[in-house]
């Protein structure tokens, strides 16, 4: 059982410092509210609409800016996922990392980039399956688009995931509402599993997002959800136990059939 926290925020375009100042915070008011981790949007640190600075941001996973995360895990004593754009293997990256005080981070790249301005950006990483133990709970990273293939989900939840936590930077419209209304939950069913989808709000010079922050139970349920306009901080309790029934009466795990 872990108490998680979801920040929906509103990042500052290209200014690395300002939203490692928020992340900062909503971790310290985390933290007194009892969560072992918090969870924050897509490129959460540059910006996701920042455009071209971005290329000029992009650290590796042991630069600077992953390390003033650890640092502000190990002041807090909270564990944190960020959205950061990584700059590794000659290319760059739109990743998420997981940090938990000095331990070494771990690092998810997005699989499935969404429309142009991403594809002139970033590399598409090959689909990965990165899992990683937070207090007992097995966690699993998506980014954004990529929880929208069911098959990144199941994927996840086939290597024993209890939970699919998921930076994401949702435009506003009908397709955004959509998702957060109902695929989410759906995902979350689908593979009795918990899904956290968090978002950004607000505006930036390029794209108005949906807000809309989700964290769904493995029996389709909601257990937080944040308004489509302004900042929340959403603390919550992810207990695998508490869904046995629901995981006994809805095995599709168990009882799905694949073609050779």
């Amino acid at each position: 059982m872990i108490t998680l926290a979801a920040l929906q925020m509103k990042s500052e375009s290209g200014d690395t410092a300002a939203n490692l100042a928020r992340i900062g915070q909503a971790a310290r008011d985390a933290a007194v509210k009892g969560a072992s981790l918090l969870i924050s949007p897509e490129l959460g640190l540059t910006g996701y609409g920042a455009g071209d600075i971005i290329r000029e941001l992009a650290e590796p996973a042991d630069g600077t800016l992953v390390k003033q995360l650890q640092h502000i895990s190990t002041e807090t004593g909270i564990a944190i996922i960020a959205g950061f754009a990584e700059k590794a293997e000659g290319t760059i990256f739109n990743s998420a990392v997981y940090v938990d005080g000095a331990a070494t981070p771990a690092v998810y790249r997005k699989s499935n980039l969404y429309g142009d301005y991403e594809r002139g950006l970033f590399a598409a990483a090959e689909p990965g399956t990165v899992l990683f133990d937070h207090r007992g709970v097995k966690c699993g990273m998506l980014i954004c688009y990529d929880v929208e293939f069911p098959e990144n989900v199941r994927r996840l939840a086939l290597a024993g995931a209890d939970a699919v936590l998921v930076p994401t930077a949702l435009p506003a419209g009908y397709s955004g509402t959509f998702i957060a209304d109902h695929m989410i939950q759906t995902r979350a069913f689908e593979n009795q599993v918990f899904v956290a989808y968090i978002n950004h709000c607000g505006a930036d010079e390029r794209f108005t997002f949906a807000g809309s922050s989700r964290i769904a139970a493995p029996d389709g349920s909601l257990l937080a959800n944040a308004a489509t306009h302004g900042e929340a901080l959403m603390i919550v309790t992810v207990n695998p136990a508490d869904f046995k029934v629901s995981r006994s009466e809805n095995t599709y795990l168990t009882d799905m059939r694949v073609s050779a």
